[in-house]
């Protein structure tokens, strides 16, 4: 059994075009419809949000205990 995964758009008359030479015509076929969304090209800023958002994230807690507790179980 084979996997088709194209994009296309639905048609204002609600209709789907298959790509040409398609294994599924004739055939009964289950259809998922996922709407594509944009990927925002803005990356530059993004970076300094995150840091802003998680800077400190774990201040005031001491981490050498877990991570000695966390090895010592990792290699008994």
């Amino acid at each position: 059994m084979g996997v088709l995964k194209f994009t296309t758009k639905i048609s204002e008359n609600e209709t789907i075009q298959l790509p040409v030479n398609s294994t599924f015509f004739n055939k009964e076929v289950e259809i998922i419809i996922v709407p594509k969304t944009k990927l925002n090209k803005d990356k530059s800023a993004k970076a300094t949000e995150f840091v802003k958002k998680w800077a400190g994230f774990l201040k005031n807690t001491n981490t050498e205990d877990s991570k000695y507790n966390y090895l010592s179980e990792k290699h008994k």
